[in-house]
């Protein structure tokens, strides 16, 4: 992680942030479409800022043993955005806690061990959530403290049915667009019936949008847009507005009624932390006022990714996306590597994909401004453009 930190930033490091720009020490200015997700709504969003500021003046943080209106105002806020089937909010702090909940619920409610997950899938590093990510990489030498998961091929249509006849598979848990596998989509068609496939043998079905979700790709959550009937969905990352750490799960009674049982079940002591709700809540009424907004700066990103990919293909040998989610494949993980360093040093944060090492990720935030942008599309193409000169092996 230093070393990362030494080759993007120079010695310099972080002071300022504002929108989708940060400051580093040395005076330097870059713009934001990394931030592993978080920055949906850009750096100190304003309305959010405001409402924690306002939550710490008046009580920062909660007893535990008393109703606390932070904590209840922001879950009606998220429930009235999912629909009348999820009706139940367990709260977390960042999208492992929601993932390793979720798959809790699931397994006591149905009395099940296993889960299906998704080939190329990335759960989280816990281990419960790493036995649901697919990379060897981070599960070597752990494989014997993981619960038992079965990865089904993202192709295979009939592989949950296949599964869940054994009688012994708990849930189906998916990321509709797999964000650290390379911005991959899973074809809504397939998952609508591995959905259809899982329910009908009593499993919970598990949409994981902690990336994705929250109109980062459009919808508020996918799975819900796409009529998957999720028995639950994960929020995460920029559910705390960029400000506070804050994740939840959002279910059925079915799926919740372990802890409905017994709340003791599942707990964590900072969840559903009164400064986290706060800024959930701002969060989530921000993100409704810029959806309009966000969907043009999609627009204009796409217009601009596809033009960059025409004008560098030599360099670019792929592009995939939706919404303000994007991967840029390339032909080799040097030329990657490569191309991540050089575009800080052109004046962009990029995201690696931590299980897709040929790709790089582009996470604009809603309120990129037009200078914003131009200047990240500069970057780009002089960071590509360079590629070619230094790369003899993308060169030839």
């Amino acid at each position: 992680m230093a070393l990362g930190y030494k080759m993007i930033g120079h010695g310099a490091y972080e002071v300022a942030a504002d929108g989708a720009t940060v400051r580093l020490s040395d005076g330097r200015e870059l713009v934001d479409f990394g931030s592993y997700a978080v920055a949906l709504l850009g750096h100190r969003h304003g309305p959010v800022v405001d409402a924690v500021a306002e939550q710490l003046a008046r009580m920062p943080t909660a007893t535990r043993a008393l109703a606390n209106p932070a904590v209840t105002g922001f879950v009606d806020e998220l429930l009235a955005r999912c629909g009348p089937r999820l009706q139940r909010v367990w709260l977390g702090s960042d999208g492992a806690d929601a993932v390793e909940a979720a798959v809790k619920l699931a397994r006591r409610g149905t009395g099940r061990p296993r889960v299906l997950a998704v080939e190329g899938a990335f759960h989280g590093k816990t281990l419960g959530a790493l036995a649901l990510t697919w990379s060897p990489a981070f599960r070597q030498g752990l494989e014997s403290a993981l619960a038992p998961v079965t990865h089904i091929a993202p192709t295979d249509r009939g592989a949950v049915a296949r599964e869940a006849a054994a009688g012994d598979v708990a849930a189906l848990i998916v990321e509709p667009i797999q964000g650290e596998n390379g911005v991959r989509p899973l074809d809504a068609d397939i998952v609508a019936g591995w959905a259809a496939d899982a329910h009908a043998a009593g499993a919970f079905v598990i949409s994981d949008e902690i990336q994705v979700g929250l109109r980062r790709c459009g919808e508020f959550s996918l799975a819900l847009a796409r009529g998957w009937q999720p028995d639950a969905v994960l929020f995460g990352k920029p559910l705390g507005g960029g400000v506070v750490p804050l994740s939840a799960v959002v279910a059925t009674p079915e799926l919740y009624g372990p802890l409905t049982a017994d709340p003791t079940f599942h707990s964590a002591t900072f969840g559903g932390h009164p400064l986290a709700c706060a800024a959930g809540t701002a969060a989530l009424r921000a993100i409704d006022d810029l959806a309009g907004r966000g969907a043009a700066v999609a627009d204009r990103v796409e217009r601009e990714l596809r033009g960059l990919a025409d004008r560098h293909p030599l360099v670019v040998s792929g592009l995939r996306g939706q919404g303000l989610l994007w991967g840029i494949d390339f032909p080799t993980p040097a030329v990657a590597g490569s191309v991540l360093t050089d575009l800080a040093e052109h004046g962009l944060l990029v995201s690696p994909c931590l299980s897709a090492s040929r790709t790089i990720r582009l996470l604009p935030p809603m309120v990129t401004t037009e200078a914003e942008l131009r200047r990240a599309v500069d970057a780009l193409d002089g960071a590509l453009a360079a590629a070619v000169d230094y790369l003899p092996e993308v060169a030839s």
